[in-house]
């Protein structure tokens, strides 16, 4: 029962954190939406690297890879939060209703983890070479995201002992 309730509470933490991001990138959209823009135009990268073809300087870029972040953002914490409320209902249940109930939460901390992976730290990081950037590098913080939910996740899919019997 504390496993599960460990479960639980960690896919709801990570169901609140969404829920202040999602929040703070349309409450405050302009200072997230001018880093998406500066790691897309590459203006803060090494000079004279020979990746600056990779820029993309038109603004429609620039809203469209924002949004596209904003609702993968607000689509994984719809499915962090029915998740965790699954597995909350479930917390007393037999053990094939909770193992069930895991589904939308893996499957949101799976798109969490695709998120930092596949935006953050593959196509800003080294496709936009964000790594070169001392101001507009969040590699760092993409890297802590994706290691948090990843632990989440691992929990959340491990077998607990009446599983095993």
């Amino acid at each position: 029962m504390i496993l599960r309730a460990a479960k639980v509470s960690l896919v709801v933490g990570v169901a609140i954190f969404y829920t202040f991001v999602v929040f703070n990138n349309l409450t405050d959209y302009d200072s997230n939406y001018q880093f998406i823009r500066h790691v897309l135009m590459m203006d803060s990268t090494f000079p004279g690297n020979r990746g600056m073809w990779r820029a993309m300087n038109g603004p429609t870029w620039h809203i469209v890879f924002y949004w596209t972040i904003i609702v993968w953002e607000s689509v994984t914490t719809v499915l962090c939060w029915w998740g965790g409320l699954r597995l909350a209902r479930c917390l007393k249940g037999d053990v094939n209703s909770f193992r069930k109930a895991k589904n939308a939460a893996i499957i949101g901390l799976s798109l969490s983890l695709l998120m930092w992976l596949v935006a953050f730290l593959s196509a800003g990081g080294e496709w936009f070479l964000m790594w070169q950037s001392k101001t507009w590098n969040g590699q760092e913080a993409a890297f802590r995201m994706f290691t948090v939910v990843g632990i989440v996740l691992l929990l959340l899919v491990q077998s607990e002992a009446e599983e095993r019997a």
